[in-house]
């Protein structure tokens, strides 16, 4: 009997983790995919076109910086609160959150396109870049606010239990920008070629489309108890509540993206040959990285509803579960960057430098993506779904701020070590921290029911 009871139990997570995740890394893939086309096409245009829109693209992984801290924060309160079935305060916790999402997000879109070609100096020093970077910025800017409204639609979505409509409505959205983007940056079908301007009115289309069928479908099948005064009135509690979960996620965000950014910045001032295949090699990180935050971030939804439900022993049994995944998924992962580093650089359109460069920045790539794995499903996932949204920010500020950067600035600035030297030194951050999160993880802090 006991037997059975175990079977069953294991069954059941099988069948909701798999209807979580397979969804989400689905979506993850395909934003990951528009990434890829757009170095695709303007590869095609010009090394400098790739290399100008990679570093203008900063702006907008800034902005999803933001964006992942108050979905991340949302997440936390909503799945607990859909396990506990709280349809009235999972309203409230959404409308709140839409709100400061769309204000935050069209301060991003008026000030890229008041000062594009100021933000792309931050990036890189080479005049070329700069007005390309420039000119893409100034069109893409719109796509700001309407990507901040639709996240935070696509994230009620997953943790109402639809992540199918999530990633079908991201998904159509992501197929519509590729399409765009070969009709703008070529002119087909009689219009003008736009070169990288196509390239960002291209993303503004896509995002028209993914916001309206996001109101559509909230308007016609929504299931939590929405209210209009939801929307102008705010209950304080629930307010103090995503402030509480949010803040650290926001500060763990910014601490890591800005880090982040500074790779950027680092590898942008090593010339263009550094720029493209760095350029490149994040496209492809991230391409494989969409199963790890995929199951960290549907393991996190499904850790959170066990959690708001108060079946905290099995949320624990879950938690483990998704730990030996991560683990298993990192390592398949990292494995699949050696036959990719020899089929992108084939098809690559880059100079012999940048090449060269490519190939082994692939294959660096191999061990920082078991770190990545293990990471996104415990810091992203586990511990956050229990309200543990503390640790990332302590852990991404000492390993990337005491570490990584300095020496990352250290190796390219003071030293001038070569290119593939200071690649390999910038992206150490996650296995730097894997010893702290094994230990954190340990103590269980994150397994508790945070619903009032």
């Amino acid at each position: 009997m006991k037997f059975g009871t175990k079977l069953k139990t294991q069954s059941d997570f099988t069948s909701k983790l798999v209807s979580l995740v397979l969804p989400i890394t689905f979506q993850q893939f395909m934003l990951a995919l528009v990434s890829a086309s757009d170095a695709l096409m303007l590869g095609k245009l010009s090394q400098n076109a790739l290399s100008a829109v990679a570093l203008a693209s900063q702006i907008s992984f800034v902005q999803s910086l933001f964006l992942a801290a108050l979905t991340i924060g949302l997440s936390i309160l909503l799945a607990q609160y859909w396990g506990k079935k709280d349809t009235e305060a999972v309203s409230k916790i959404f409308c709140y959150g839409l709100k400061i999402s769309a204000i935050l997000s069209l301060l991003f879109s008026i000030v890229a396109f008041i000062f594009p070609a100021e933000l792309m100096q931050i990036f890189t020093n080479e005049k070329d870049l700069i007005f390309d970077g420039a000119k893409y910025l100034k069109v893409v800017s719109f796509s700001y606010f309407l990507t901040g409204i639709s996240q935070i639609f696509l994230c009620l979505f997953k943790n109402c239990e639809r992540a199918f409509q999530s990633s079908l409505i991201s998904s159509v959205g992501v197929v519509a920008n590729i399409i765009f983007n070969a009709i703008f940056i070529f002119g087909l079908f009689s219009f003008p070629a736009l070169g990288i301007a196509g390239a960002a009115l291209a993303t503004v289309c896509a995002k028209i489309i993914e916001l309206t069928w996001c109101i559509l479908d909230f308007k016609f099948k929504s299931q939590i108890n929405f209210q209009i005064k939801h929307l102008i009135r705010n209950d304080i509690i629930f307010v103090r509540d995503f402030w509480k979960y949010t803040f650290p996620v926001l500060g763990n965000e910014i601490v890591w993206g800005v880090g982040f950014t500074m790779y950027s910045v680092i590898m942008g001032h090593l010339g263009s040959d550094a720029v493209a295949a760095n350029s490149i090699t994040n496209i492809a990180k991230n391409l494989i990285a969409c199963f790890c935050i995929g199951l960290g971030s549907g393991g996190g939804i499904l850790v959170g509803i066990e959690l708001g439900k108060g079946n905290l022993e099995h949320a624990k049994l879950c938690g483990e579960k998704l730990c030996h995944l991560a683990i298993f998924l990192g390592t398949i992962s990292g494995i699949l960057f050696i036959p990719l580093s020899f089929l992108i650089t084939s098809f690559a359109n880059l100079s012999e430098t940048a090449n060269e460069y490519l190939k082994w920045m692939l294959l660096m790539c191999s061990y920082y993506m078991l770190g990545k794995s293990i990471n996104s499903t415990t810091i992203a996932g586990i511990f956050c779904a229990g309200g543990d949204s503390k640790f990332g920010f302590v852990c991404d500020s000492i390993t990337m701020w005491c570490v990584t950067v300095p020496l990352g600035f250290f190796a390219a600035f003071v030293l001038k070590l070569p290119v593939l030297a200071v690649f390999f030194i910038v992206n150490l951050d996650e296995i730097v921290k894997l010893p702290a999160v094994y230990l954190h993880y340990k103590k269980y802090r994150w397994v508790k029911n945070i619903t009032r």
